[in-house]
């Protein structure tokens, strides 16, 4: 038997969680050359990224009452072996709704990752000391999307379009192999989940009844939406807007990982000491400043690129705080079925992030207003979600 506390076993859990980042992140630079490829519209184009994130939201919703039913390994070497197909399937199409489909494919076996990294890591640490585990595991995280797009661009430029998928088809293939020989099965013995539809749904009843679980979750998906937010409206608006030139558009972009990175680390280190519920409140208030910041200076019309920048990384700090924070707390009270937890979580934090992106899209007026507001926005609603649903609430237990 490996040790399940290894280090191995902690970086193979974060290169799973890595997976959905990759997958978006390092495609991106290949959007604007798919247009001519496949003779289509940018919309269609769009579409590929849109359907990845909804198959990975309800694919999450699978995976965890089956990894509760089957236990976590088989699960996730089956959703690695369907994401590795379907990303080989996508080198070879031919046209634009193939590609669509298979993105969509792609994002229901990719998504296992995320979900069941969680699952895994709660199984191991416990309650408290996951939150330390997946603050470390947040942090080694953001350097996917810190260096995907630069890889993408690069092997776009250098070869073609074709190359990202070959590229994440050789990563599939390798987690394949990691997470069978390395990653030990984790699900407590004292399970007895089956797959009786009638009692999934009960499950996912106590779930979305259960007020703390929905604190942390909203906490946690409204500083994702945050995040996505940013993604969405930050090219148009550093860009096209305040004229950044798109080569620098990268070491901007860094700027709001490095503050990722370092809430999550601030998150590890004070974890144990601090608890979950301290930490959950500083990541909130810590985002809500910072929103209100950054709309306060485009209502006053100051358009600087760092009125921008500065307040984003606070708030992409607090959000490295809260995630793995609030995730390690959502998952905490329900040990006999955390795949079925996390898979929830995941699926609404997933669902959030795809609606704040296609809403900053579709309301984008050209200035930073609109990605601005629904920044601040975010961060208000998690700290109304913080003391409506868990400041008064018993703090997670060790």
């Amino acid at each position: 038997m490996r040790n399940p506390q290894s280090l191995t076993t902690a970086m193979i859990l974060a290169a799973c969680v890595a997976l959905g980042p990759l997958s978006t992140d390092m495609y991106l630079p290949s959007l604007p050359m798919l247009v001519g490829v496949f003779s289509t519209s940018i919309d269609q184009v769009q579409l590929t990224l849109s359907v990845f994130l909804f198959g990975f939201a309800v694919g999450q919703l699978i995976y965890g009452p089956l990894a509760d039913r089957f236990g976590r390994k088989p699960i996730m070497l089956l959703g690695m072996f369907i994401f590795t197909v379907a990303t080989i399937i996508c080198i070879f199409v031919q046209t634009i709704d193939g590609l669509i489909i298979c993105r969509f494919f792609q994002a229901i076996g990719g998504c296992v990752g995320p979900v069941l990294g969680r699952t895994v890591v709660r199984d191991i640490y416990g309650a408290v000391k996951a939150a330390k585990m997946l603050s470390y595991i947040a942090t080694a995280m953001a350097l996917a999307p810190a260096f995907a797009p630069i890889i993408g661009g690069y092997l776009a430029t250098w070869f073609s379009w074709h190359a990202v998928f070959v590229l994440l088809s050789i990563y599939g293939v390798l987690m394949l192999w990691l997470v069978w020989a390395y990653v030990p099965e984790t699900r407590p013995e004292e399970s007895q989940a089956v797959l009786n539809p009638l009692i999934i749904l009960k499950n996912y009843t106590v779930l979305v009844l259960n007020r703390q679980y929905n604190g942390y979750v909203l906490c946690c998906s409204f500083a994702y939406g945050g995040l996505f937010a940013f993604i969405s409206g930050s090219s148009f608006v550093l860009i096209d807007f305040l004229g950044v030139e798109k080569q620098h558009f990268g070491y901007f972009f860094g700027v709001i990982i490095i503050g990722y990175m370092a809430g999550t680390l601030i998150a590890g280190r004070f974890s144990l000491r601090w608890g979950i519920n301290r930490l959950v409140l500083l990541g909130v208030v810590l985002m809500t400043g910072a929103g209100l910041t950054m709309v306060t200076a485009a209502i006053l019309q100051i358009y600087t690129v760092w009125v921008v920048i500065l307040p984003m990384m606070f708030f992409s700090a607090g959000g490295g705080i809260v995630m793995p924070q609030a995730m390690a707390g959502a998952l905490a009270p329900f040990p006999e079925m955390t795949g079925t937890a996390s898979a929830l979580f995941g699926f609404t934090q997933s669902m959030m992030a795809a609606l704040t992106g296609m809403l900053v899209g579709h309301l984008h007026s050209g200035t930073s207003f609109v990605m601005a507001s629904s920044i601040a926005l975010m961060g208000i609603a998690s700290l109304v979600s913080y003391f409506s649903l868990i400041h008064f609430q018993r703090p997670v237990a060790h």
